[in-house]
This record gives C-alpha cells, structure tokens and sequence, in this order.
C-alpha cells in the first residue's frame, strides 16, 4: 500500500547506464501523488531509459528510486507485486492481434486476479466504456483505428487499477484529431481516477495543455524542471532549441551519445 502523503515517485541522484554506458545521471525527479508530468526531450535523450528505471525494468547504478515512499524491489516476486500498482501504455499498444478488445483488457485481469468470469466481464465492461469504445468489444486489432486501438491498450493498462500510470510516447502515429482525444482522455481519466500519470514524450505542444510539471531531459539529464508556463518562457539555449525545433544550437543532431561523468 502506498504510504500516506508520500510523492506517488521519488528519484534522488539517479544514474542510469547501459551496457557500461552512462545514458542518464544526477537525476533528481518528485512527481507529486494526482499530478500530471511531462517527461520531454528529443529522441535519444534517455526518455525510455528513465521510463525503465521507473518499472524497474533498469536498476540504477547509483541512487534511489521510491514509488508512493517505497524503494522499488530488488527481488523479482516482490517487483512484480508492485508493478501491479504502475500501469503503463505501451508506445506500440502490445495488443494480442488473435484477441478481440475485451480479451485483450482482460488478460491482466485473469492473469493476476482469480476473480470469476462474470466479474471480469463486467470490469473489461466499465474500462472500454471509460475510453469511448464498450462497442468495440468485439473488434480485432486489425479491425480498430490508431487511436482507438491506443485505447484499448489505454483501458488494458488501467485493468487492474493501478494508481500510477505511464504513457510511453501515447501519441506516435496517431493523427492531430486522435492525438487530441487521448490527451484529454489522459487528464479526465486522471482528474475522474485520482490517478498520478507521467507522459514520456516529444510532443511538446500537444502534452503541456494536460500537464502540472514538466522536465526536459537532454545532454545525459534534467535540463529544465517547472511548470509549463516556466517552460514556455524559459531562455536556455538547449531548452529553447528542443521547444522551437531549431535543428542548429546545443542539441548535435544524429551525434554520438555522450557519455556523462
């Protein structure tokens, strides 16, 4: 269980490698419980190694790492426990193509619960009907749109309930209409939920709307930390060259990755 007033995650000095190569470090990062944060920063910044040291997908080399005032397990029963409380929306859905929508949302549901069938029927039921598509229960992967098979893997990840959601690049390959309907089904769902969410992405414009933080991650760590406001009106050369698009300042477009002392 959560502890009480604990940030929903912590990081404190965080450094990330790969392979012996360090991708991320000194990272300090407080995500408040019921807020939304943007996790910006160009491709190759280290946005989804940041996104595995939070599932505990990557142990950091250094630091700590707390979700809701707890340090992330290091033993695999016991991670797997807790990343029954972390849903996350995978940048390429990870929809089963021989499930229908409802079996698909309900595979965590059988796989991790022994709840009867009426039940889950009932829970696939109220999760598709949360994003728009309890009509679509029925439909195949190949039988659904970009945004609406990003929903069902939406409602798939919210199967279980869990208090702390993590969107992986939500918005790739979908199109500025169906960009627009997941982003503001992120912040109901949030706000309706009381969930906590963390958008892992490049999109800048369409992700500060729903977001109360954001971070940007460039150069190996956390360039700029603060609100969205901030972040619009911040001089930084790295941070203005990634808000603005520029493809000539601090960012070296297809360089090496550096490696971070």
């Amino acid at each position: 269980m959560p502890e009480p007033n604990a940030p929903a995650v912590h990081l404190r000095d965080v450094r990330l490698q790969r392979g012996g190569r360090t991708i991320l470090s000194g990272i300090d990062l407080l995500v408040p419980t019921g807020s939304v944060t943007a996790v910006l920063g160009p491709s190759g910044s280290g946005k989804s190694t940041l996104l595995a040291a939070l599932t505990g997908e990557l142990r950091a080399s250094q630091g700590s790492v707390d979700v809701f005032g707890r340090p992330l397990p290091q033993r695999q029963r016991e991670l797997l426990e807790t990343r029954k409380s972390i849903g996350v929306l995978l940048q390429g859905n990870g929809l089963l193509t021989d499930l229908t929508a409802a079996e698909n949302v309900a595979l965590p549901l059988r796989m991790h619960t022994k709840l009867p069938a009426p039940v889950i029927a009932r829970l696939v039921e109220m999760k598709l009907h949360a994003v728009g598509l309890r009509a679509a229960a029925d439909l195949y992967p190949r039988e659904l749109s970009g945004g609406m098979a990003r929903r069902v893997a939406l409602a798939r990840a919210l199967a279980l309930d869990p208090p702390l959601m993590i969107y992986d690049e939500p918005l790739t390959g979908l199109d500025p209409i169906a960009s627009g309907v997941i982003m503001s089904l992120i912040a109901r769902l949030n706000a309706s939920l009381g969930l906590t969410s963390i958008i892992v992405t490049h999109h800048v414009h369409e992700t500060l709307p729903v977001a109360d933080r954001a971070l940007v991650i460039a150069d190996g760590r956390i360039v700029f930390s603060g609100t969205p406001a901030e972040l619009q009106q911040t001089t930084d050369p790295l941070v203005r060259q990634f808000l603005d698009g520029r493809p000539d300042g601090p960012i070296a477009f297809d360089a090496p990755q550096r490696e971070v002392a």
